[in-house]
């Protein structure tokens, strides 16, 4: 199983307006995607010196092979329209990680 995490920092003046679109838009597009099993948005509980709110959201898939059909095939829209709506305001990482076990 592979998460994809995708951790964000969000600028204050456009908070509310990012969880609304993540929450009711770019979530359950990701999840449209069918390439992904279930989705979770956590607060990653730190204070950042350059401000904002930092949040990591996880997706988690079968494998690498259907995460890099994600990135050829879905990707590059997703990611723009967070840019369109957010700019500079949010910035972003994706780390890819293998879970090893459960319990």
């Amino acid at each position: 199983m592979i998460i994809y995490n995708i951790t964000i920092n969000i600028h204050e003046s456009v908070h509310d307006q990012w969880m609304i679109w993540m929450q009711h838009k770019h979530i359950p597009e990701m999840l449209a995607t069918g390439k992904f099993t279930n989705a979770k948005l956590v607060r990653v509980l730190v204070e950042e010196e350059m401000g904002g709110v930092t949040y990591s959201a996880q997706f988690t898939t079968d494998s690498l092979a259907t995460l890099e059909k994600f990135y050829q095939e879905d990707d590059a829209a997703l990611q723009a329209e967070g840019q369109k709506l957010f700019g500079e305001k949010m910035l972003t990482f994706r780390t890819e990680l293998q879970v090893i076990s459960e319990h």
